[in-house]
């Protein structure tokens, strides 16, 4: 299948932002070793996608709220049917399709994305200044090259932490600093990817359903530790895409999360051997806020008896008058 179209579509979302950057007088020349008209347009293309894909994240917080109210029944079915892994899974997928929630939903927003990344993974592959075919996808020669030479701090936007010294010589970088942009830009992308996955669990708690708590294990350590290895062939400007769009994540989820908190549902006893973590409060680090320390119970204090006053039982105690 010819992904052509999403190139053309990549292409034309960064054309049109860095055509708009440069009518407002970004400086298209490089300011403090960055071309920022190209920066603002990676930036601005995160954006667009992000509003377009907006609709599809609100059916997302709606699928995940739908699954999390159906944990108690995905709990009952557990334990009915322990031992037994085909019946449970048949009896789950049933009890999805009844209450129309599907467990890939919360997915959804980053598969939608991938077409969006390898687009510009492949546009900006092909900044080479020896490419011959500088027009393809609706570029212009000029537009080419001004691509071609964008930095960020010196380091070229096609350049990768792997780049080889041929495509550092053509680019006119400088090895060690592209290694160096590269390779920080790779930490924050593996440390922002990190976030946004545990400021959902944070807010949301572990799933009791095995397969859901398996794709919220992957999403939060899975991903982020495989970004280490990918990172090293992705082309700057990528890098700068995802960190972005990691960012975005982050400032939406917390706007939803907040206008639309996570259900309130009981708490139900489980094993020792695999308890259910309950969602917590305590802010994206996971912070708990402060506690008063408990104070000691006083007994209750007793009213002295007045000056003068008969006591409220004179006989009580007291031994009973002998007759003389």
């Amino acid at each position: 299948m010819s992904l052509d179209w999403v190139y053309y579509a990549i292409s034309w979302i960064l054309l049109t932002w860095h055509s708009a950057w440069d009518a407002i007088g970004v400086p298209v020349d490089a300011v403090l070793g960055t071309n920022f008209a190209w920066i603002l347009a990676i930036i601005f293309l995160v954006v667009t996608v992000r509003v377009i894909l907006f609709p599809v994240f609100v059916k997302q917080i709606k699928s995940q709220r739908a699954m999390q109210a159906l944990q108690p029944q995905v709990k009952a079915l557990q334990e009915k049917h322990k031992g037994d892994r085909e019946t449970l899974q048949k009896e789950m997928m049933e009890l999805y399709r009844k209450e129309k929630a599907n467990p890939l939903m919360g997915c959804l927003p980053m598969f939608l994305q991938i077409p969006v990344f390898l687009g510009l993974f492949h546009v900006l592959r092909r900044l080479d200044p020896a490419k011959q075919a500088k027009t393809l996808y609706g570029w212009s020669v000029d537009q080419f090259d001004s691509a071609s030479n964008a930095k960020l701090f010196t380091a070229p936007i096609a350049g990768k932490f792997g780049s080889t010294v041929d495509e550092l010589a053509r680019l006119g970088a400088n090895g060690t600093t592209v290694k160096i942009i590269a390779g920080v830009l790779v930490l924050v992308m593996m440390g922002t990817t990190y976030l946004t996955s545990r400021q959902m669990i944070l807010k949301t708690g572990w799933a009791e359903d095995p397969q859901q708590r398996m794709i919220q294990r992957l999403m939060l350590y899975g991903i982020p530790l495989s970004l280490l290895v990918s990172g090293a062939i992705f082309p700057i400007g990528v890098i700068i895409y995802w960190v972005t769009n990691n960012l975005f994540t982050l400032g939406q989820q917390q706007w939803v999360l907040r206008k639309y908190p996570p259900p309130v549902t009981a708490k139900t006893t489980t094993s020792a051997r695999n308890p259910v973590q309950p969602a917590k409060t305590g802010g994206l680090f996971g912070r708990k806020p402060a506690t008063q320390p408990p104070t000691k119970a006083t007994a209750p204090k007793v009213a002295a008896p007045k000056p003068g006053a008969k006591p409220a039982n004179p006989k009580k105690g007291r031994p009973a008058k002998r007759q003389g």
